[in-house]
């Protein structure tokens, strides 16, 4: 079909890839999908690379692979620094590219809530490079630990203080726990129990996994203290200076590692009118996701501030399945022969954390019932394992998983430094 319509789809997530494979071979709509990286990747597993109990090929995969059997799309590597509506296109850091429709699918960011010095010295974990980051600086203050004569500098090195206590929070401070009670052991002999400094989780919240169950949030609360965790709560890291964290308690944790789960925030972009952005820099749309204020621009998943929906008078949670559900229903809009479009609506299909091995919690939706435990855990890795991209990332996370259940240990604990180079 000729003159078919150009749709530009910024941002490779769970929103901007749903949105792709339901329009990859559309025959009204050829299509573009722009990322700042090569690869697709599952951002609830993040914690896992960054703690090297999972490798990041498993939980990652390179958008040309993925995009092989849609006819209608291509594919343009670069970032996005400016909208120009008024010419119906986007300049991108390696060139320019005009639109019919233009899609924001670009996610969130880390938000250090104006806070320029743990913005500088915390450790983040939004994306891979964070990821390997965190891991790599992780295993570098182990090490240099065995080395250091006072014990005063290697506690300050093994102490973590985790901000945040949502899931991610939640989750890591719980493997972090498991990696102290039996690796750092074995690979580490020249450090004693002492040394270790502790794991704190703090959050301004009165309750871990706040956006969850009162059950769930005391079984979590329960479990963490029981694996060593330090819960700090109603609580907020008010600086740090890459030597010590201030609470807003005028508490003080002596270390080195903050690491930043504590809020997310959604992209800006040059271009768009200010008053297009709502809470959380988040882009205003109405029930079909089209901005406020254009006619052809449309946001979806975490960067997109849906209004109109009662039951989220606030905006949709910035999750994986608020994100594929916009991404479900504009596709199906896009497609439809008339101009009798369906507002978007979101079906909650529950909350899921894992605190640790063999213990887990569910939310199920409507029920006020919640599953913890065993079972929510092997739910939990059902869930995950099929919200993988493809087969190939599935079995490797599986197989990671079975691994580190029988050993209780994991061999992915390389310190991988790559050098820049000119491309």
């Amino acid at each position: 079909m000729k003159n078919k319509q150009k749709v530009v789809v910024v941002g490779g997530g769970f929103a901007g890839l749903e949105l792709i494979r339901k329009l990859g071979n559309s025959k009204i709509y050829d299509v573009v999908l722009v990322d700042v990286n090569n690869y697709n990747f599952f951002p609830p597993l993040i914690y896992q690379v960054s703690t090297g109990f999972m490798e990041p090929s498993a939980i990652s995969y390179p958008f040309r692979r993925i995009l092989r059997d849609k006819k209608s799309v291509r594919f343009r590597l670069g970032s996005l620094e400016k909208v120009v509506p008024s010419e119906n296109k986007i300049i991108l850091s390696n060139g320019e590219l005009h639109y019919d429709i233009l899609v924001m699918a670009t996610g969130a960011e880390s938000n250090f809530f104006g806070n320029k010095n743990i913005e500088k010295y915390s450790l983040p974990m939004k994306t891979i490079s964070d990821a390997l980051s965190l891991r790599n600086t992780i295993l570098t203050r182990l090490d240099r630990a065995t080395r250091l004569q006072k014990a005063e500098e290697r506690k300050r090195l093994l102490t973590f203080v985790i901000a945040g206590a949502g899931p991610t929070g939640v989750e890591l401070s719980g493997i972090l726990a498991e990696m102290s009670s039996s690796i750092l052991k074995k690979d580490y002999p020249e450090l004693d129990r002492e040394d270790l400094g502790g794991i704190y989780l703090i959050d301004g919240q009165k309750a871990v996994l706040s956006a969850m169950s009162t059950k769930s949030q005391k079984y979590t609360h329960k479990k963490l203290e029981q694996y060593g965790v330090k819960i700090k709560l109603d609580t907020l890291v008010k600086d740090f200076d890459n030597e010590k964290v201030l609470l807003s308690d005028d508490t003080e944790i002596f270390t080195k590692n903050l690491i930043w789960a504590a809020g997310v925030s959604a992209k800006t972009f040059e271009g768009f009118h200010k008053v297009s952005y709502g809470k959380g820099n988040r882009l205003k749309t109405n029930g079909v996701n089209l901005v406020e204020g254009y006619t052809n621009i449309y946001a979806l998943g975490d960067c997109a501030l849906v209004l109109g929906d009662e039951a989220f008078p606030n905006g949709h949670p910035q999750l994986a399945q608020p994100a594929i559900q916009q991404a479900e229903n504009l596709a199906k809009n896009l497609e439809r022969k008339d101009d009798n479009w369906k507002n978007f609506a979101y079906k909650d299909k529950g909350s899921l954390a894992i605190i640790g091995r063999n213990k887990a919690v569910l939310d199920i939706p409507g029920q006020n019932y919640s599953v913890k435990g065993f079972l929510a855990w092997l739910i939990w890795i059902f869930v995950h394992i099929m919200g993988l991209v493809n087969f190939k990332n599935r079995m490797r996370a599986f197989v990671d998983w079975i691994g580190y259940y029988i050993h209780r240990d994991q061999y992915f604990r390389m310190i991988i430094k790559p050098k820049e180079r000119e491309v």
